[in-house]
């Protein structure tokens, strides 16, 4: 006779735990957690990711301690300059219009994969730096011009009342949007997408040193050198000096375009060098989304 076996009551008792709403509910929090470990393994081995955690919070805090510390020992700056605060944020735009321009189309090679692409056609790495900077001019005069208009319109703040000097102040902000924007693009090469936010934290990463709201002189000694040291601490000032003095500050301008041009003919090397690292390596079918 075949031996009959008794299924352990145990066994019935264990399949019936397993369909529970509670096991259901503790597989549900376990997978969660997974994807949570999951997603602070991509935070901490990604340096970039784990710089916007504390970077915004504490530059807003920087730029706007440093704003108050201004307003509180001036109090009637704005009362006797009007148009300043309009002015610096128009120019500004620029430089970050001048910046995200260049970065943005060279991304959208990136995000497409069609970097590698391009640079087996006969186009040049030179020529399609040009055309990158040509993109940028582009994309800055087609955002800020209508802004520009608006001022005169609502507020009654003509920018073009600076005349031919706005057409260098152009000329250096823009350029010194372009040394970001070579910069942040040869970082992406270098380290792939996961460097694609600095394209924003470099920007605003400098704007407490480049003296919008303010003069240098209203910073801490020691960072003043740091602020000299960047192109558009020398427009904003010359801004300022125009706007509420009257003054054309020639000095300031010569020292704006030779930073420029330093800061520029270094970004150029900067990129070149990291293209053709990620040429010899391979990387530029591999970067993207």
């Amino acid at each position: 006779m075949t031996e009959q076996r008794d299924t352990p009551p145990e066994t019935g008792f264990v399949s019936r735990v397993a369909v529970t709403p509670v096991s259901q509910s503790m597989t549900a929090w376990r997978r969660i957690a997974a994807m949570i470990l999951r997603y602070s393994y991509l935070i901490k081995g990604s340096w970039p990711r784990l710089l916007d955690l504390w970077y915004w919070p504490t530059l807003q805090i920087v730029l706007w301690g440093f704003i108050t510390g201004f307003l509180v020992e001036n109090s009637s700056f704005f009362a006797q300059a009007t148009g300043i605060l309009l002015g610096a944020v128009m120019l500004w735009d620029l430089l970050f219009r001048g910046q995200m321009g260049f970065a943005l189309s060279f991304f959208e090679e990136m995000w497409s994969r069609n970097l590698g692409h391009l640079l087996v056609s006969p186009l040049r790495p030179r020529e399609l730096i040009a055309a990158l900077l040509a993109m940028s001019v582009i994309r800055t005069i087609v955002g800020v011009a209508p802004a520009t208009v608006l001022a005169i319109w609502f507020f009654g703040f003509n920018l073009y009342a600076l005349g031919l000097m706005l057409i260098a102040f152009f000329i250096c902000l823009i350029m010194a949007g372009w040394s970001m924007g070579l910069l942040v693009s040869g970082l992406v090469l270098r380290f792939g997408m996961g460097a694609e936010s600095l394209a924003w934290a470099l920007i605003f990463g400098i704007a407490p040193l480049c003296a919008i709201y303010y003069p240098v002189a209203s910073l801490p000694d020691w960072i003043q050198p740091l602020s000299w040291a960047l192109p558009p601490s020398h427009i904003f000032e010359g801004m300022r000096a125009i706007l509420i003095d009257q003054t054309v500050r020639y000095d300031l301008l010569l020292s704006a375009i030779l930073l420029d041009l330093a800061y520029f003919s270094a970004a150029c090397w900067w990129f070149m060098h990291c293209l053709k690292v990620a040429r010899n390596e391979g990387k530029l079918l591999q970067i993207g989304e």
